[in-house]
C-alpha cells in the first residue's frame, strides 16, 4: 500500500499561510483538536507547525505571551520542510518517519502542498492489516523458510474453505524460520484446520481469540 491511499486531499487539510499570526495557528490546532498544521504560501509548502514548537519557541523569545502570538509569524518558525513525501512511498515506511511527527505533508514535483499523511492514520492502516478492528481468530506459527511453504499454506487455507481476515509474515532468516500471524473467521472446524497446519510442518505458536 503506498502512502497515497492513506493521505488527507488538500482540500480536506486545515492549513495556514506565510504571513498568518501564531496566535491564528494555534485557534486552527485548538479548533480542529489537531497537533500539527502545514504553512503555505499560497500552494506552496513551506513547512509545519506544531504545539510543541510554539510552545518551544516561545519559551526562548524573551516575549510576553500576548506579543509572541500576535507579532510572530508562522513562517519564521516553520520547521520540517525537509520533510516530505510524494505520494509513492511504502506506507510502512512512513510510520518511521511519523515517530518523531505528528504529520508529514505530500506535495508534487514542484513543492506545491498535496495533502497530508498523519501518525493516526498510518496506525489505523496497520491496525487493519492486522485485521484489529473484526472478530476472529488470531493463530501465530511459524514455517522452516523453504520455497512453497506459503502457497502450501494457501492450499491449506483453501481446502478448509477459511475466511481470512489477515495474514502478516515476518522474517526471521537468522532462524531460518518464517513467522506468521494469520486472523480467520470463527468456525466449527478450527480444530482440524490447525491440526492439519501442524501436520503438514507448520508449528503452531499461539491461539487468541479477539
Amino acid at each position: 500500500m503506498f502512502v497515497k491511499s492513506a493521505m488527507i486531499p488538500k482540500h480536506k487539510c486545515f492549513v495556514v499561510q506565510e504571513g498568518d499570526s501564531v496566535e491564528k495557528a494555534l485557534k486552527v490546532l485548538e479548533e480542529h483538536s489537531i497537533d500539527g498544521v502545514p504553512v503555505l504560501s499560497d500552494d506552496k509548502y513551506l513547512g509545519v507547525v506544531t504545539r510543541h514548537h510554539i510552545y518551544k519557541k516561545y519559551f526562548h523569545s524573551n516575549l510576553d505571551k500576548d506579543s509572541f502570538v500576535k507579532e510572530t509569524k508562522v513562517e519564521d518558525i516553520a520547521l520540517y520542510n525537509e520533510k516530505l513525501l510524494v505520494g509513492d512511498e511504502i506506507f510502512e515506511k512512513t510510520l518511521l518517519e511519523l515517530k518523531d511527527f505528528p504529520i508529514l505533508s505530500v506535495v508534487n514535483e514542484d513543492n506545491l502542498f498535496m495533502g497530508i499523511v498523519t501518525r493516526y492514520d498510518i496506525v489505523a492502516q496497520f491496525q487493519s492489516a492486522f485485521g484489529m478492528n473484526q472478530e476472529g481468530v488470531r493463530i501465530s506459527f511459524t514455517s522452516v523458510e523453504t520455497e512453497g511453504r506459503i502457497a502450501r499454506l494457501g492450499d491449506i487455507i483453501q481446502q478448509y474453505h477459511e475466511s481470512v481476515i489477515s495474514l502478516v509474515t515476518f522474517d526471521e532468516s537468522d532462524k531460518l524460520l518464517r513467522r506468521i500471524v494469520m486472523k480467520i473467521e470463527k468456525k466449527d472446524n478450527i480444530d482440524k484446520f490447525i491440526k492439519k497446519l501442524e501436520k503438514s510442518g507448520f508449528r503452531v505458536l499461539h491461539i487468541q481469540e479477539d
